[in-house]
Formats: C-alpha cells, structure tokens, sequence
C-alpha cells in the first residue's frame, strides 16, 4: 500500500506540476487580457463594439481553457478572466451589443 501515498510537496493555489503547459498558459493570458479590456471599457457607452466582442471572444478562449487546463493555478486565473470577460460582455450588450450602431 506504500504506492497509494503521495508527499505533499507544496500545498499553495499556485502550485503547478512541474511541467511546460504552453497552450494553457497562452489561453490564460489571453482569457486574462480579453477579460480586462472587456471589463474596463464596458463602463463606456460608446466603447460597446469593443468590450460586446472582446468579452465574447474572452469567453469562448477562457472555456477553452478550461476545458484543457490541466492546474489549478490555469484554473484560477482563467476563472478571473472568464468573469470579467462576462461582466464586459454583458455591459457592452447593455449598451448598443455586437452589431450596434453597424446595421440598419
């Protein structure tokens, strides 16, 4: 039963497993950014183009991204960015949405 331990090497939310993940970190970073751009201009009424479509681009990266990501650290930071991305999405909605203005 020896083999059914495992030493808990570093209990920390930022722990990783040691391994390269360039695919997660790169969707992280970019759920992170999307998720801040969208988030800072959806209190901008006239920025509603660019935070309606960043937030949803933000959105679909970050549940990519979560669907792949394979630490915990992946997962709290594209949590954080999901949720600004959300929260830039749907004010930018509020305020003219993806095509405002564009048609008709």
């Amino acid at each position: 039963m020896a083999q059914a331990m495992r030493s808990q090497s570093s209990i920390s939310l930022f722990a990783t497993d040691g391994k390269p993940h360039p695919l997660q970190d790169t969707l992280m970073v970019a759920t992170v950014v999307l998720g801040l751009v969208a988030f800072v201009t959806g209190f901008f009424d006239n920025l509603h183009l660019l935070s309606s479509w960043t937030g949803l681009v933000g959105i679909l990266t970050g549940a990519y991204g979560q669907f792949i990501s394979e630490t915990t650290r992946e997962r709290f930071a594209l949590i954080i960015g999901l949720g600004a991305a959300g929260v830039g999405f749907y004010l930018g909605m509020a305020h003219g949405g993806l095509f405002g203005g564009l048609t008709g």
